[in-house]
């Protein structure tokens, strides 16, 4: 009787997947961190910040390096290898199961359109292990502008990851972990369909006719991943405004309500407060993201045949 091979190099691709998309997870923050902090920043508190390098500037004076700039980067890296290894291994998935209803054998058939919509489904499952941890994330990046200021002066006084976690639960419970997580829906599933859609049209169009898309190194792999985040955020700005509001200040109102505040008191423009940081952010970011995930995966995979 002959062993079936396909479940367990299902299990085994889907396990590469997790861990290659983790470290390139962990690797994107380090590169962005900084322009995070500004980015929600200024998208939190539109009236305190003129400009991104006001922002910057002012955040490094009072704050630092550490307690400043980097500010929330354990939960950011929390964050990003709990997203990224759901969302690259649901990704692989996803790709399957498209291949699947559109008759191809191999996900590497796929069309450009075809990955996004595999993209859009990834992300409902990423959009879970996201929220909980970009909350905290997001609060200890505006802990001044929220009132917190002695437990940035003072390091006994410090809020940690995990006593900020703890404080939720205690006023909040389970559920305000979960704040913003409608935004984040919004934000992630759409976002996600041009995220892998700008990326794999754009290895597409960088590969050579006697190539493929996996065959075009590591510098076109970065600029493919740099035009995949560009497009992510430039269509799902808005949203992120939205969600960063909610989650910053615990509140309670409904994504459209708020989204419509926004724009009646503050303008349409509000709702793109820190696009400039977060694009700055996304090229190198996106490009770090890809290339580690790319190359990681394609290590292991030699690696472990």
């Amino acid at each position: 009787m002959e062993f079936d091979s396909q479940p367990v190099n299902s299990i085994r691709m889907g396990a590469i997947d997790l861990l290659a998309g983790s470290l390139g997870g962990a690797a994107c923050v380090y590169v962005s961190q900084p322009l995070d902090t500004v980015k929600v920043k200024m998208q939190s508190f539109p009236t305190l910040y003129k400009n991104m390098v006001g922002c910057f500037v002012e955040t490094f004076r009072k704050d630092g390096v550490f307690r400043g700039l980097y500010a929330g980067t354990v939960p950011a890296v929390a964050a990003n290898v709990a997203e990224n290894s759901v969302l690259f291994a649901a990704y692989g998935g996803c790709q399957k199961f498209v291949a699947y209803l559109s008759g191809k054998s191999s996900p590497k058939n796929l069309t450009v359109l075809e990955n996004a919509f595999s993209g859009f489904l990834a992300a409902f499952f990423s959009t879970f292990a996201l929220c909980p941890t970009e909350l905290i994330k997001c609060r200890l990046q505006a802990l001044r502008e929220t009132g917190a200021v002695e437990s940035v002066k003072n390091p006994k006084n410090a809020i940690t990851p995990l006593k900020l976690t703890r404080q939720i639960l205690k006023s909040e419970g389970i559920p305000g972990l979960f704040r913003g997580l409608t935004p984040t829906f919004v934000r992630e599933m759409p976002g996600y369909f041009f995220f892998f859609g700008g990326y794999e049209g754009a290895r597409e169009l960088l590969r050579k006719p006697n190539q493929t898309k996996d065959e075009i190194g590591p510098l076109k792999t970065m600029l493919a991943g740099a035009v995949g985040g560009v497009t992510l955020w430039t269509v799902i700005f808005p949203a992120d405004v939205i969600k960063s509001r909610v989650q910053v200040n615990g509140l309670k109102v409904p994504m459209i309500a708020m989204g419509m505040d926004i724009a009646r008191k503050e303008g349409i423009l509000a709702l793109y407060n820190g696009l400039v940081p977060t694009v700055c952010r996304t090229i190198p970011a996106t490009a770090t993201l890809f290339v580690v995930y790319e190359y990681s995966k394609k290590f292991m995979d030699d690696f472990f045949p």
